[in-house]
Parts: structure tokens; C-alpha cells; sequence
């Protein structure tokens, strides 16, 4: 099994009695994440559930809790001794909080849980279980993920503002360009045919729809919200304009707002807010709109591969810290602000001339921290600026 980034933090988070949720999209790789915690634990005194299945998501009916122990104990639980419950697709089960509560409070009891959708872990475990969980998210692979799946070794600096080294480019610019058009999901990035990744991407589509959309949502008018899913991978990387938006649509604007509340929470797109100065009050208060997936991105809509690009650093500085964007009313821009201190400028060949003008914006604001993020080797030789796959 290829192990991912977060897995040394969801082992060591074993330790503590606190519950362990993880949530993401659907088929990011929790039902995978879940079993390989289930197989770290060196104790016999556990039980792995797929509440997909009705067998089990029938124990979490019970609104008897001497029936749910007893059921448990039937799949293999002692609760004389400290026992690890492992729940596969918590949402599922509609009075799974209390459940849990309950034996977490009662009996010396692990549980790690994995949920599809944020906009129900968050919801339904913010107050009942206040200081009992901790939370994760996982998210599609990163760019050094993606290469352990490719079975590739090779020694990928972490970021930085150094200018990435441009042998490095050239010997990863194809592979990052590949990661930029199919995305991160681990299947996806497991299959070597174009038109098999195409096919799987449009089946994880689909399964959002149907599931987090339908399924888990309060929203009954699903073609509404595809609708907006399309228009908004249309505009990828620029301002969400609420009145646009509903004017193209036909969908209300506040029902918009709703439907952006809940993309964004099941971790479908991400919404950077601007960075906004002291002295400096021209920029519109508007956020901008990312897909959390390329490979998601592209199977929706055809854009440019510089949009493309921007959308994968993106999500790839978006777990670096806190993330926001710079814009005048004049049209300067920045496209990011990490952590309030560091200005990034995306562009798929950078030059000098790119660099001196992001060097002035930046400076204008207040940042004296500033690089390019590209794809390509310039054909000028300039080599001033970190390679996309570099951010992990």
C-alpha cells in the first residue's frame, strides 16, 4: 500500500482517546486510509464497519444502546478491554453522533470514522462531540503523492522560495502536466489510458451528483446545481459575481449562495477571499472560485491550459496556510497571498519582465516575499522561479 502524506498524523492521532474524523470527496481515498489504520493497530480488540452496507448501518438504527453494545459484541468487541471501532461512511447512519457519544463517554473506546461530506461532519459533530473528535480532511494526491503512485523516485524539494533547479523541470514538467489535466484522485492517477482516467473521472462526477448532492443535501433540484457546477468551471480563477451568476442561471442569487455554501463544504471548489489592506480599500469584496480537483475541472468544461495551471496551485498552496488573492479596481493583480506575507504570480513560462512586475505589485502592498510559479523552462534561459510540482 502506497502511504500518503497525512498517514503519520492519523497514526499518531491513535493514540489519543479523542475520535478520529476524516472526511473528503468521494473516492479521495478514505475507505483506503481507514483499513490502513485498522491494519496499524496491533490489537485484536477491533472492528472495521462499512455503513454502506445495510447489515451494519442496521446496529446504528437501534435506539437501544444495551441492542447497538450487544451487536457490537457479535462482531467482536470485548468492552471489558479498550476497544478501536472503525465506521466507514458515518453519514449514513442518521443517529450515528449520539451513538457514538454515548460509547465514547461510557466505555474505553477509539473511534475513527471517515465521512463523504464536511457540510455533515462539521455539522453534526461541531456541538454534541465539542472537544471529543478530532478532525481531518483529506484531499486529492499531491504532486509528490502523485509520483509514489507512478512508482517514481526522485528527490522532490519541498517548497520554497528558491528557483527550482531546471534539470528538475524538464524531468518532471510532462508528469506535472499530467497531474494538471486528470487531477489527483488515486485511482485516476493509477490508470495509464487517457480515455480510462476520462471515463473514471466523469464516474466520480456522477457519484457527487447522485450521492452528496441528492442523497446527503436538502436540495431537491440537483439540475440546478449542475447547472451552476458547469457555469462556474467556466470561470475558474475569477471573481464569483452573484448577480451574473443568477442572470445566466436562473437560479435565484440567494439560492446560489446557498448552493456555493454547499459545494464548498462537501470540498468540491474552494473560495478565496482577497487580501485586503489598511491603506488600500479599491479591491472588491468578492471571492474567487477553484475546483478542488483538476482532473474533476477538466472533465466539466475546456479551458485554458494557463487556467488549468492556476487551478492546481491553487489547491497546492491552499494547504500550505492561509490563501487570498490581490486585485485593484484598475485590473493590477496578484494571483496569491500566502499566509499574508508571500505574493505568487502563476504563469506557465515565466520571464523577467513577470518577475519585476510582480516584484512592483508586491512591494506597493507591503510584501517584500514574492516568486513565479511555472510549467515550462523559458526559451531565454530565465530560471528565476519555482516549478508547480514543487508545492507540497
Amino acid at each position: 500500500m502506497i502511504k500518503r502524506t497525512i498517514y503519520p498524523r492519523l497514526v499518531k492521532a491513535l493514540e489519543n482517546k479523542q475520535i478520529t474524523a476524516i472526511t473528503g470527496l468521494r473516492r479521495v481515498g478514505k475507505t483506503t486510509t481507514l483499513k490502513y489504520l485498522y491494519n496499524s493497530i496491533e490489537s485484536s480488540n477491533k472492528i472495521i464497519l462499512d455503513l454502506e452496507k445495510m447489515e451494519y448501518r442496521h446496529i446504528f438504527k437501534d435506539e437501544r444502546y444495551d441492542n447497538i453494545k450487544g451487536a457490537l459484541e457479535i462482531e467482536g468487541i470485548n468492552f471489558e478491554e479498550k476497544a478501536f471501532i472503525f465506521l466507514d461512511e458515518i453519514q449514513l447512519a442518521n443517529n450515528s453522533t449520539s451513538i457514538i457519544k454515548y460509547f465514547y463517554d461510557h466505555y474505553n473506546v477509539k473511534f475513527v470514522i471517515t465521512g463523504s461530506s464536511s457540510f455533515y461532519m462539521k455539522g453534526l459533530f461541531t456541538e454534541s462531540l465539542a472537544g471529543r473528535k478530532q478532525l481531518f480532511e483529506l484531499w486529492p494526491l499531491n504532486f509528490k503523492e502523485f509520483l509514489d503512485f507512478k512508482k517514481i523516485q526522485i528527490n522532490l524539494p519541498k517548497f520554497s522560495l528558491e528557483p527550482t533547479n531546471p534539470h528538475l523541470i524538464s524531468k518532471l514538467s510532462l508528469l506535472y502536466k499530467e497531474y494538471v489535466d486528470f487531477g489527483g484522485f488515486p485511482e485516476v492517477v493509477l490508470l495509464n489510458d487517457d480515455k480510462q482516467k476520462n471515463a473514471l473521472l466523469r464516474d466520480i462526477l456522477d457519484s457527487y451528483i447522485k450521492f452528496d448532492i441528492l442523497f446527503l443535501s436538502d436540495y431537491s433540484k440537483g439540475d440546478e446545481i449542475f447547472k451552476l457546477i458547469k457555469l462556474l468551471s467556466a470561470r475558474v480563477g475569477s471573481k464569483v459575481d452573484y448577480s451574473k451568476l443568477s442572470g445566466i442561471s436562473g437560479i435565484n442569487r440567494h439560492k446560489i449562495k446557498d448552493y456555493l455554501l454547499f459545494l464548498e463544504n462537501t470540498f468540491f471548489i474552494k473560495l478565496i477571499k482577497p487580501f485586503i489592506t489598511n491603506t488600500d480599500r479599491e479591491i472588491a469584496l468578492q471571492t474567487k472560485i477553484y475546483f478542488s480537483d483538476n482532473g474533476l475541472l477538466n472533465s466539466l468544461t475546456s479551458i485554458s491550459s494557463g487556467a488549468k495551471l492556476e487551478n492546481a496551485i491553487a489547491n497546492q498552496l491552499y494547504l500550505k496556510g492561509e490563501l487570498n488573492y490581490y486585485a485593484k479596481r484598475s485590473g493590477q493583480e496578484i494571483d496569491f497571498i500566502l499566509n499574508k506575507s508571500i505574493a505568487i504570480e502563476v504563469k506557465e513560462t515565466p520571464t523577467e519582465g513577470n518577475l519585476k512586475t510582480l516584484a512592483r505589485r508586491a512591494n506597493s502592498i507591503g510584501i517584500n516575499k514574492y516568486t513565479l510559479c511555472g510549467i515550462n523552462n523559458a526559451n531565454n534561459g530565465f530560471d528565476n522561479y519555482i516549478f508547480g510540482g514543487a508545492i507540497y
